[in-house]
């Protein structure tokens, strides 16, 4: 199992309005750029809007960023888009057998070190903002260009 693709999905609207910021950036144009149904993209777009990281009006096409770039962490994203509950990104089987000494220890051995791996994680989050990944793909799109070039 992995983390919920609408995390990537929402650093991928969050970046392609930035860099459209001069056109217009709808549920189509946004869906277009990340290969996916409009539907799908709205649904993403509800959730940013909900936590305050885009604008979105009913009526007027496109969508803006509600706060600055450098002001939106990879962690506001992460919440934003519900990709876990508090402490759950890790599942845990249920029912080990409690006749047998693993079974038995299992969950309470390995809990912590689950949320110590989530809080690290979400500390690591908070520490990257959609500016740092704009600039990320601004300079790989130059290099590219400079590639084509020579």
């Amino acid at each position: 199992m992995s983390i919920s693709s609408r995390f990537a999905v929402g650093i991928h609207i969050l970046a392609l309005i930035e860099i459209n910021k001069d056109g217009v950036s709808t549920s189509d144009f946004i869906a277009g750029s990340v290969n996916t149904n409009p539907a799908v993209i709205r649904k993403i777009m509800g959730m940013l809007k909900n936590a305050g990281l885009v604008k979105v009006r009913p009526g007027i096409a496109g969508a803006q960023l509600a706060k600055n770039l450098s002001d939106i962490t990879l962690l506001d994203v992460y919440k934003a888009v519900n990709v876990v509950q508090e402490k759950e990104l890790f599942s845990i089987h249920e029912n080990p057998n409690p006749d047998c000494p693993v079974g038995n220890n299992i969950q309470d051995a390995i809990i912590p070190l689950f949320e110590n791996a989530q809080t690290a994680l979400e500390k690591a989050l908070g520490h990257i903002t959609i500016e740092d990944v704009v600039r990320d793909l601004i300079d790989k799109e130059n290099f590219e260009n400079k590639k084509r070039s020579n």
